[in-house]
Formats: structure tokens, C-alpha cells, sequence
């Protein structure tokens, strides 16, 4: 089977994120990335599909800057045949629909019998792109699964997904795309002869013009969704801590809350 997932690279969960001074973005300085943990679990399924079958091919595809590299490496070390990275400067500012019409292009020029993405990237949680991308290619699509059973030879496969209260259950018919939820498997991690190898496995690099997609129609100001301004969360002040027996802590807790919080 011919597999595609599309990855993000976003900051590590442990980094400490800052606004950038025009408050547009965060202040990438010393941040540590990695692969968007959602996409990992769909190139975890991608892997044992294809182990499944016994044959078959799987491809990265990411948007982003030079950076961008080292999450597809990290993806070809664990065991993805081949990357497409796709780069431009035009892409600065892109919205979500935008780069749903890049990845849908770069989608095309093969022909894929199934489609990974992670229900949403932990860096804006938008949750958008993959289902974006199903309806530009005319796409069936089941989101946010947590189980996947395919039958390669018959070209159909059932998805599951928890619903409130229960198990949602789709048979859908390929080419399709899905997107993954943590439940879905375990990602495995790369082995050191995975990491040797990554160096030597293809990685192809797209442009806007070589997806025929013209500069005019990504970046910030086609951008039908745009960011108004990020800030941190406001801190919060210590608790107090109320003393005494109850009756003593009513008494001061009616206090304070007419004399500080000016609740009455």
C-alpha cells in the first residue's frame, strides 16, 4: 500500500513559550522541536500497515522552513521510506486553508491509498488541516481515530471512535483519509540503525512553483483567519490559607471576601 502522513514540527512540550515582541508569534529562541505527538501516532500506523500487508511505501510530508528537516529525519530514522518537504517564502503567514491547498498538491502528484494527520497539532490545536485536505481532494475522511482495521485486497478498511457514551464504527472505502487520535497505538522509537539509515533514505523538496500554486495565493495576506495578537495567561495570585476552627474560618472568609475580593 502507498501511505502518506503529514507531519508538523512544534515546539516540545517542555519548552517555556514567549511572545514575540509584536505579539504575532512566539519568540522561537532556544526552543528545542520536535514532531507534533499526534502525528507520530499516525506514522506508527502507517509502519504496521504496511508490516501488515508485507509491502507498501510510506511518505512524510511537512510544511515549514529548513528546521522542518529534522522532524522528517526523525520520521525516516523510526522507519517512513521517504520525505517531501515542502518550503517557500510565500508561505509565511499562512492560514490553515492555505496550507491545506500545499499539502493537497503535493498529495496529487502520487496516488495514495491511505492518509494520515493528527486530530490537531499541541501548537495552535486548530484540528482543521486534515479534514481541509479531505474535502479539497474529494476525499472520504473518519477523524479522531482510535482504531483502524484495513483489508488492503478489498480496498476498504473500518475505523473506530469514541463517541459520548460509546464506540462510533465506519466502513469507509479507499483511497481515504484519517486523523489520529493517542489511543490509536504506541509509536515505536528509532533505532540506531534506523538513524544510519534515515541519511541515505530520499527526501524530496517542493517549491510553491513546483506545486503550481502561485506565491499570490498563500501567506498572511490571503489568510482568511489571522491572529490578533498572543499573550501569556495573566498570573494568578497565592491562595490564602484559612486558619482555625470552621466557625473562625467562616468569619474570616466573609471578611475577605467583602474586604479584598469586594464580593458584597
Amino acid at each position: 500500500m502507498n501511505i502518506a502522513v503529514c507531519i508538523k514540527q512544534v515546539p516540545a512540550t517542555e519548552s517555556k513559550i514567549r511572545p514575540s515582541a509584536d505579539g504575532k508569534d512566539i519568540d522561537r529562541t532556544g526552543l528545542s522541536f520536535v514532531v507534533n505527538p499526534y502525528d507520530e501516532f499516525g506514522l506508527e500506523e502507517a509502519l504496521k500497515i504496511k508490516e501488515q500487508v508485507g509491502k507498501g511505501t510510506v511518505t512524510v510530508i511537512s510544511i515549514g522552513e529548513d528546521k522542518t528537516i529534522e522532524a522528517l529525519r526523525t520520521c525516516l530514522a523510526v522507519g517512513a521510506d521517504q520525505a517531501i518537504h515542502i518550503k517557500d517564502p510565500a508561505l509565511s503567514g499562512s492560514d490553515t486553508h492555505a496550507i491545506a491547498l500545499v499539502l493537497t498538491a503535493a498529495l496529487q502528484k502520487e496516488n495514495y491509498d491511505i492518509i494520515f494527520f493528527g486530530k490537531q497539532a499541541i501548537d495552535n490545536d486548530s484540528g482543521a488541516v486534515g479534514i481541509h485536505v479531505a474535502e479539497l481532494m474529494n476525499l472520504p475522511h473518519v477523524a479522531v481515530i482510535n482504531k483502524l482495521e484495513v483489508s488492503p485486497d478489498d480496498k476498504k478498511a473500518v475505523a473506530h471512535r469514541q463517541i459520548e457514551g460509546g464506540t462510533e464504527v465506519i466502513n469507509i472505502d479507499l483511497p481515504a483519509i484519517f486523523t489520529c487520535q493517542k489511543e490509536l497505538n504506541v509509536p515505536r522509537y528509532a533505532s540506531l540503525p534506523g538513524i544510519m539509515k534515515a541519511k541515505q533514505k530520499p527526501m524530496t523538496i517542493y517549491s510553491l512553483s513546483d506545486l503550481n500554486i502561485a506565491t499570490d495565493a498563500v501567506g498572511a495576506e490571503k489568510a482568511m483567519i489571522t491572529l490578533h495578537q498572543l499573550s501569556p495567561p495573566e498570573k494568578r495570585t497565592a491562595g490564602t490559607a484559612l486558619e482555625g476552627n470552621a466557625g473562625e474560618a467562616v468569619t474570616t472568609l466573609v471578611r475577605l471576601l467583602h474586604e479584598e475580593a469586594k464580593v458584597f
